[in-house]
């Protein structure tokens, strides 16, 4: 009986999605969750039938990384609510409209 292969690579480029956009307001956390949700999903299922299953280290790899990269957004997430939390929108944006008047004033 010929062996399965994991797809690792959605995993990869949700996590990579996940990584790019978590500077975005914690927005990567979308990516990041559906990244974290297929990895386990398809681990435990590969751990479920060993024998069938070729590359189950890499799928284990991929499920490192998508943790870690879950897990960054989370922090990022929990940090934007404590911006908001604290300065509120208007400390926001008027923090983000001084560091825009300093980069207009460097160029």
């Amino acid at each position: 009986m010929e062996k399965q292969k994991l797809n690792t690579t959605t995993i990869y480029i949700l996590s990579v999605l996940g990584l790019s956009f978590c500077c975005f307001l914690g927005l990567g956390i979308i990516p990041s969750a559906i990244s974290l949700f297929l990895s386990n999903k398809q681990y435990k299922t590969a751990i479920a039938d060993y024998e069938n299953y070729d590359n189950i280290d890499a799928m284990k790899t991929a499920r490192i990384v998508s943790l870690v990269v879950f897990i960054i957004n989370l922090i990022m997430v929990a940090r934007v609510f404590y911006l908001f939390s604290t300065i509120g929108y208007d400390g926001f944006m008027e923090i983000y409209n001084e560091v825009i008047q300093q980069n207009e004033q460097t160029q």
